[in-house]
């Protein structure tokens, strides 16, 4: 199966830690990423170092597809919603 190079539009939202480094809780953008992995380097190289930082594979991001949990491998489509967030600790 060949991956489709043609750009979609999405809705890519932050949360938490994240939220405060992309300076915003959401935004629409067109992407030719064609996974949330690739979706994820793709942000990291386009929106600074602090974006970078807070995306960095090394840290522990959590990631949902459409309000489900989801691996990076997930594959995206045209009007998807991709969230980014922390994990979350108890107290």
């Amino acid at each position: 199966m060949s991956q489709d190079a043609s750009a979609r539009t999405i809705t890519v939202r932050y949360f938490a830690s994240i939220r405060e480094v992309m300076g915003t809780g959401s935004e629409t953008l067109s992407t030719t990423a064609a996974t949330v992995g690739e979706l994820r380097e793709a942000l990291r190289a386009a929106k600074g170092d602090a974006a970078a930082q807070a995306l960095a594979p090394s840290k522990a991001v959590r990631m949902a597809l459409n309000q489900d949990m989801c691996k990076a491998e997930a594959v995206l489509k045209e009007g998807d919603e991709v969230a980014f967030f922390p994990p979350v600790t108890g107290g």
